[in-house]
């Protein structure tokens, strides 16, 4: 534990917190014989903690950005593949209490739960530490790269098919290349096509954020002074 708050950049006087926005519900049924002692309370309030952090902090970042574009980005931010990216940063799933069954299935790397450890270990240090130390955390590990998801969260599917019909007869098109990694933790390759010649490739947990990935790939290449 002692490690982890090392990485996670926080003291905790009372640790007990800590190792409850660690504990499963399937660890909580298994060894206490009681469910109210996994994280799901903690994550409840840590969820409501970090959709305000996260309002808070894009009002005051991106003043130029409209409501739906904030909106978005902040759906983006707070996502459960994003959480999960920091919950593996901070190697949140070698810390996991999980029942056997749990344990057996992957849930050390199961995205939807490492997800919502990240929002058991807020609510962790908001009750140790105030908003204040929450805060801190959340701006450090999961608002830290924001800037660049406001570049991210362009509609480049968008942009490029308006940018390729600005001469006649052009045919964009999208195609599957793979798909690969267990179903928890999907990963999609797609490639985008111009009049059947690929102009650019991309990946990403979604089929839709693979073929953006692709697009953007695409008007890099083709279309640089657009960016």
């Amino acid at each position: 534990m002692r490690e982890l708050q090392k990485t996670i950049g926080y003291t905790f006087r009372d640790l007990s917190l800590l190792e409850t926005a660690l504990t499963h519900t399937s660890y909580a049924n298994e060894v206490y014989k009681d469910g109210l002692r996994s994280y799901e309370r903690l994550e409840f309030l840590g969820d409501s903690i970090l959709g305000f952090t996260t309002a808070d902090y894009l009002i005051a970042a991106f003043p130029e950005l409209h409501e739906g574009e904030l909106t978005k980005l902040r759906a983006d931010l707070v996502c459960e593949a994003s959480l999960a990216e920091t919950a593996k940063a901070l190697g949140l799933g070698d810390h996991l209490r999980l029942g056997k069954g749990e344990e057996a299935g992957g849930g050390r790397q199961r995205i939807s739960i490492i997800a919502d450890v990240v929002e058991a270990v807020i609510a962790a240090i908001y009750l140790d530490g105030g908003l204040l130390a929450a805060k801190r955390f959340i701006y450090e590990h999961v608002l830290v790269d924001a800037g660049a998801r406001v570049k991210l969260n362009a509609d480049y599917k968008t942009m490029l098919q308006e940018l390729v019909q600005q001469k006649k007869n052009q045919v964009l098109s999208y195609e599957l290349l793979g798909e690969s990694g267990p179903d928890h933790d999907k990963q999609f390759s797609v490639r985008v096509l111009l009049n059947g010649r690929p102009v650019g490739a991309g990946s990403g947990t979604s089929k839709k954020r693979a073929e953006q990935a692709a697009a953007r790939e695409a008007v890099e290449r083709l279309f640089p002074e657009a960016l």
